[in-house]
């Protein structure tokens, strides 16, 4: 799963794609915490250009030929454009991750989050109609469908082709 590990030499830029409550940053501890350097704009919560930011926290850890895990609901496809651009600059491995889940399912998820972490429904839902599915036409190397279950357990599948719609 992890292109890291069939490419040791190349650093990976792992884009996270879905809605919030679908599991990303779970995902993330559990899966790539050990390799790769986490990149998110939760993180910039007080910087004032987070989205300019968030591209040099990902340049800087890609020129230390670091892998780097951006982990944002990166909802549309001009979102995710400027990432993969990034990544290709520096000759990484681009990675897509689409985390699938239903709006009442992320709802429901995100009223079990405390503190800050919970996030408004109406944010949730400004997401969810604004999400495209990511394709490996916008320049994934690898993509692959993520679905959050139980336990901080996930199903991971290849996207070898478009899934259906879930």
């Amino acid at each position: 799963m992890n292109a890291t590990f069939l490419h040791p030499d190349v650093p990976e830029l792992a884009i996270f794609v879905g809605l919030q409550a679908a599991g990303k940053s779970t995902f993330y501890r559990r899966y790539l915490a050990r390799t790769h350097r986490l990149v998110s704009k939760d993180c910039l919560r007080n910087n004032r250009r987070p989205v300019r930011r968030q591209l040099q926290l990902i340049a800087e850890a890609l020129e230390d030929g670091a892998s780097v895990a951006v982990d944002n609901t990166n909802a549309t496809a001009e979102i995710r454009r400027e990432l993969v651009e990034l990544g290709r600059q520096y000759g990484a491995r681009i990675v897509g991750y689409y985390f699938a889940s239903t709006l009442a399912r992320s709802l429901a998820r995100n009223r079990l989050r405390l503190g800050r972490h919970c996030v408004p429904d109406f944010a949730i839902e400004a997401t969810y109609r604004r999400l495209e599915r990511p394709s490996l036409e916008e320049g994934f190397h690898e993509l692959y469908l993520v679905k959050a279950l139980f336990d901080e357990q996930f199903l991971i599948s290849s996207w070898e082709r478009e899934p259906a719609l879930l």
